[in-house]
C-alpha cells in the first residue's frame, strides 16, 4: 500500500490501524505520487484529501491519468475524507472507496482490503 499523506496525524492513525506488514511506503509530496507507484507498484494507494498543494482529488485524477497512460498498473485508489459530502465528488475524481476521518482500524481494514 501507498499512503498519501502530509499530515502526522493521518500517517499516525494509518500506522496503528495497519501493521507495517500491510503499507510499505508513504509520501507526503502528491507530486511524486505517480513515480512512487511505478517504483513501488503499491495494490492500494490511500490519499488524504487535504494533501499539500494539490489535494487528494487531484491526486486521484493523476493517478488514474497515469494508469489509463500505462505509466503505472491499474491499482485501488482510496481517498480518506473530512465530509461524509466529499463521498461524491470523491467517485466522481475515480477513487474506488473512500473513508471518512477520524476512522476506525475497522473502517480502513473493510475498505482497504474489500474484494
Amino acid at each position: 500500500m501507498l499512503l498519501v499523506a502530509d499530515s502526522a496525524w493521518v500517517r499516525n492513525d494509518v500506522a496503528a490501524a495497519l501493521p507495517s506488514s500491510e503499507w510499505s511506503v508513504h509520501h507526503s509530496d502528491p507530486r511524486v505520487v505517480v513515480e512512487a507507484a511505478q517504483n513501488h507498484p503499491p495494490s492500494v494507494v490511500l490519499i488524504d484529501m487535504q494533501v499539500g498543494s494539490m489535494g487528494g482529488m487531484a491526486v486521484v485524477r493523476r493517478l488514474r491519468e497515469a494508469i489509463a497512460m500505462g505509466q503505472i498498473e491499474p491499482t485501488r485508489l482510496v481517498l480518506l475524507l473530512d465530509r461524509s459530502a466529499d463521498a461524491f465528488l470523491a467517485k466522481r475524481a475515480g477513487a474506488d472507496a473512500s473513508v471518512l476521518k477520524p476512522f476506525t482500524a475497522q473502517d480502513l481494514r473493510r475498505v482497504l482490503f474489500a474484494d
